[in-house]
Formats: structure tokens, sequence, C-alpha cells
């Protein structure tokens, strides 16, 4: 999954990186509204953490005009900890509220649960046939027996489990597994797939030639 942080409090949004990116998430910083707003227009994320207190275009101008093109799931960051800012944030547009100082593990536990509710899976729990995925705790099971994966490999598996029976083009798989500064090769994605297969089964993954990716178990 894909993270946007708009945040220009450098400390902060490096200590927030290393905490996501340690959690297998792709991330993204920006350190001002004007870049955040940039690259939350440009590229699909699975969710943004974003501050108020901004830089050329403050965290309220970046949701409003978010909101008016789409509806990416949005956790305001800000010490703006009033019950009056709160209110407007939300309805302004955003997901959810957290206030600055911020546990390190609340943080990831709001996010995960806002990329679940947008993907219509509010439970971390996923089964698919005789395969369990756990989104809290990024395990996955097969015949109640635990299986190993790489970081990219689960990465991968946990988009496509969170759109079941939807076609996932390889494009969508480069932009939410993979961070703006992500070098990566043409069969990279071809590879993590052959290897979900080895390890789930030779079905479990399918092709569209041309298209993409679907699990429809």
């Amino acid at each position: 999954m894909r993270i946007l942080v708009v945040e220009d409090e450098a400390e902060l949004a490096r200590a927030v990186r290393k905490a996501l990116e340690e959690e297998g998430f792709s991330v993204d910083v920006a350190v001002d509204g004007e870049t955040g707003l940039f690259n939350a227009l440009s590229w699909d994320y699975d969710a943004i953490a974003l501050d108020l207190m901004l830089p050329k275009l403050d965290g309220w101008q970046v949701l409003r005009r978010l909101r008016a093109k789409k509806d990416t799931p949005v956790l305001i960051l800000t010490a703006c900890d009033a019950e009056v800012d709160k209110v407007k944030g939300l309805n302004t547009g955003a997901d959810d509220y957290l206030t600055k100082p911020f546990g390190l593990d609340e943080l990831l536990a709001r996010l995960r649960a806002l990329i679940r509710r947008a993907a219509r899976h509010p439970a971390p729990g996923i089964r698919l046939g005789d395969v369990e995925i756990d989104t809290a705790a990024r395990t996955v099971r097969k015949g109640g027996k635990a299986v190993e994966l790489a970081p990219k490999e689960y990465a991968i598996l946990e988009l496509l489990a969170l759109r079941r029976g939807t076609l996932v083009t390889r494009t969508m798989i480069y932009d939410h597994v993979y961070d703006e500064d992500g070098d990566t090769l043409s069969n990279v994605v071809d590879v993590y797939v052959a290897a979900l297969r080895r390890k789930l089964g030779k079905d479990f993954v399918k092709t569209r030639r041309g298209e993409g990716y679907i699990i429809d178990v």
C-alpha cells in the first residue's frame, strides 16, 4: 500500500516515513501543501496523512481541492486539538483526525483501518479459500500453516485481496506498491506473482493476458 505524508516538520516526517516503511508501506513525503496537492492528484494513494499548518497551501485548502476531484482516504495530523477544528476537518472531507503528539502505533492502526474501509473490508481478516490474511498483523496462513512472504509479495497480495473479484492492472500495482523513487523492472510484478503462486497455489492469482491480475477465489 502507498501512503502520502504531507508534513513540513522534517523530523516528524522522517519518523513517520520510517515507521510506515518498516510496516511494509511505500511512502512519498511532501513538505508543503502545494506539492502535497500535486502528488495527491497525480497518483492514486491508498491513504494520505495530512498536516494542517503547511507552507504555500494550508491543509484546509489541500483537502478542499482534493475532495473536488478524488475520494482518497485522508487522515489529518495536526496540533490543532480544539473541537471546532476537528469538526471543521471532518466536515471538510477528512476521514479521520489525529492530534499531535501521537503514537506511531495508533497512526499505523488508523491508516490501516482507513484503507480497509475504503476497500469495503472493515475487518482485518480476509479469507480466500484456505488462505487467511491478517492485514493488521501482516500475516498469511494457508491451510492453517504460516506462509512467509517477502515485503513486496505481501504488498501485492494485500492489494489483490482487498480488490477480490476485480481486475488489477500492472500499472495499478506499480502505483500502489512502489513510491515515487522506486526503481522497478518491467517484469518485476510477474516475478512476485509467480512467487505467490508457488507459495499459495498455482491458480490462486489468475492472469488476464494483456490486462492484469485477479483473485476470484
